[in-house]
């Protein structure tokens, strides 16, 4: 993964709704808002720490997850062979615009173009 924030964001899209509503609130404000720790342990009145710990017990949590399911891993793959079929799909249109101008062949890269574009959507 290419950071620590970028990857938590993430993990929380993915497991988020597993984390406690409090956990949620101050991976949000600490994550999204970049909030620092003393600036949410003063918006939500408890310590310093008592956001800290609740943090670092969430990310334990959504890495947890992601070490067993490994959803996030997954989408990423499944991004990369999207865009590989996309371009590949192109290629194809190309080859057959120029030389085999056949219209079955364009139907059906019309057709896999839309299940490719429905799944990276």
């Amino acid at each position: 993964m290419k950071s620590k924030p970028f990857e938590m964001c993430l993990l929380f899209d993915f497991y988020g709704d597993l984390l406690t509503d409090k956990q949620k609130e101050l991976f949000d404000l600490y994550y999204n808002n970049d909030l620092s720790l003393s600036e949410i342990a003063e918006q939500v009145h408890i310590t310093r720490q008592g956001v800290r710990d609740s943090i670092v017990r969430a990310e334990h949590t959504l890495q947890t997850m992601e070490n067993n399911l490994g959803l996030v891993s997954k989408y990423g793959q499944l991004d990369q062979h999207v865009r590989e079929m996309a371009s590949d799909v192109k290629a194809l249109s190309l080859i057959n615009s120029n030389y085999l101008q056949n219209p079955e062949i364009s139907k059906i890269l019309a057709r896999i173009t839309a299940h490719l574009k429905a799944l990276s959507d």
